[in-house]
């Protein structure tokens, strides 16, 4: 993936995300918006934006492991949140997992999500690579 920006356009400044993301090959893998639910729907962080979205992003490398992929390969990410206080904590899990530059990113802010406890919830796009895929055994039916 490479990440970029052009001169024109405001900076992302290290929140984690890139204007734009070209890839030019692989598997093109679209995940479930995913929440601070652990295996057993049970809320991490309850009352924590910061916790609630390192367990997201958890839930995502596992989701992508299971195609031989990992988070660097996220290529757009968007963020749901649910208090304008809450995004600078999310931008700072969000740099501290993905780098700069970051994959393309949207952020929105709402009025609630699937659970009252939900701070927080992210949904991604990646690109995995050839050399890296692998089909999914675990198939929903």
């Amino acid at each position: 993936m490479i990440g970029f920006d052009a001169p024109s356009v405001w900076k992302a400044r290290n929140r984690g995300f890139s204007m734009g993301t070209v890839v030019s090959q692989g598997h093109l893998v679209h995940l479930t918006g995913q929440v601070a639910w652990d295996a057993n729907e049970q809320v991490v962080g309850q009352h924590n934006v910061g916790m609630q979205t390192r367990q997201c992003f958890a839930n995502i490398a596992a989701l992508l492991d299971e195609v031989g992929g990992s988070l660097d390969d996220i290529v757009n990410l968007t963020t749901w949140y649910t208090s304008p206080d809450q995004l600078a904590a999310i931008q700072l899990v969000r740099h501290e997992l993905l780098g700069a530059p970051g994959p393309a990113s949207t952020s929105v802010m709402v009025a609630g999500l699937g659970h009252r406890d939900f701070l927080v919830e992210l949904t991604p796009v990646a690109v995995i690579p050839e050399d890296r895929f692998r089909a999914p055994t675990n198939l929903e039916t």
